[in-house]
């Protein structure tokens, strides 16, 4: 079974590799977690086999990809404690979730959001509920508590098709979540941030702001995906579909790219692009040229972990508060506010329901949050509005 190191915390223990040919009943890709002697974590090893093998539970890529990384980070944690992770408590978990919250990420410098806190205590809780299932231990390190949900929850304006119940169990461990809207960014933020970006990432900030890509779905497009704009009458069609493959949850969608970003990414593939794989190819290692649309300057693929500094520094060097989903969330505001104006003409037409298939949204609670942010910033966001799809970002590069 061969495989390859693809995570390390330079001062953890614990180690991530992922297997490349992969092997009987392991697929390729499959993340291994080692101790610190390189030696297979089994509990883990099965847990996460059992999540992407196991039919009717098995999930996507990049949700075992979440999964390990949030073991990765636990059981790196329990090393540099000394600690077996069977012999663990729910003061241990604690004091894992409470070092979360008063000490920044080791890799972006910034406080985690109580939110990924919980994602992370939720991620190490479900490993121990398998284990126990499985009867690894004998009882949980953690219990649950019954929580009564108000009228205030959020999302509340969807009531008369939430059918939920008003009571919930609630994991102890997990903190207090405060309603954080998602922001979209002004047409003044968005210019500074542009300013503060290179190639190619410039270029990818624009996908995201009129498509509403995610990271994964950014680093996975190829040039082929970019469509050919020969059949295509700019009045008639001002939007060109594009097809992505890979996608948060494995579901392929469409996504709608004005044709003046098509026409710019098409002059980066045949120019900067080009340029950059002439140079490359004087090495005899880089003769083989990559499928993947956007390439650093070494002419390899750029990782999800590369896009997420390159825009954390580009949004520091402009005084800016947020992150490369900020892009997104744009994209989704402007977007909604534009359908709401189109079903004002068409009332056939229900606009969270396109923005949600348009975003790649499994629930459509999730999409309308939304309609929340849109109340707060109308303003702000008409501006942004006419700013991309007016075709200023398009025209002024």
């Amino acid at each position: 079974m061969a495989t390859t190191r693809d995570a390390i915390e330079e001062d953890g223990v614990a180690v991530i590799i992922r297997t490349i040919d992969g092997h009987v009943g392991i697929p390729g890709g499959f993340p291994i977690l080692l101790t610190d002697k390189m030696e297979i974590i089994e509990a883990a090893f099965v847990f996460l086999l059992e999540l992407t093998t196991v039919p009717g539970r098995s999930h996507s890529r990049e949700t075992l990809r979440t999964y390990a990384e949030h073991l990765h980070d636990w059981f790196d944690s329990l090393e540099q404690s000394g600690l077996n992770w069977r012999d663990v408590c729910e003061e241990t978990i604690a004091a894992y979730r409470n070092r979360m919250l008063d000490q920044p990420s080791a890799h972006t410098g910034r406080p985690y959001a109580r939110s990924t806190i919980s994602d992370r205590v939720r991620s190490v809780c479900r490993f121990y509920e398998w284990a126990h299932r499985r009867g690894w231990l004998s009882q949980l390190p953690f219990h649950r508590i019954d929580v009564r949900i108000t009228s205030g929850r959020k999302q509340s304006f969807l009531a008369h098709v939430d059918q939920r119940s008003t009571v919930t169990t609630a994991n102890v461990l997990t903190v207090a979540e405060y309603e954080n809207l998602p922001r979209s960014l002004r047409v003044d933020q968005i210019k500074l941030l542009l300013v503060n970006l290179a190639t190619p990432y410039r270029l990818m900030a624009e996908w995201a702001l009129a498509c509403g890509l995610r990271r994964m779905e950014l680093c996975a497009l190829t040039v082929d995906q970019v469509p050919s704009l020969r059949a295509f009458d700019v009045g008639a069609h001002p939007l060109i579909g594009v097809a992505l493959s890979i996608t948060k949850g494995d579901r392929p969608r469409t996504v709608y790219s004005p044709i003046r970003l098509i026409d710019r990414t098409h002059w980066y593939v045949g120019e900067e692009r080009a340029a950059l794989l002439r140079r490359i190819r004087r090495n005899p290692l880089g003769d083989r040229e990559p499928v993947t649309l956007f390439l650093n300057r070494n002419g390899g693929c750029v990782t999800r972990a590369r896009l997420t500094a390159v825009f954390a520094a580009a949004f520091n060097s402009a005084g800016l508060d947020g992150s490369l989903h900020w892009l997104r969330h744009t994209f989704a505001m402007t977007m909604l506010v534009r359908l709401q104006a189109h079903a004002a003409v068409k009332p056939e037409i229900n606009p969270l329901k396109v923005l949600q298939i348009l975003l790649g949204h499994s629930s459509i609670q999730t999409t309308a949050i939304y309609l929340r942010c849109v109340e707060l910033h109308e303003r702000e966001i008409a501006e942004s509005l006419d700013y991309l799809y007016g075709g200023v970002i398009l025209d002024e590069i």
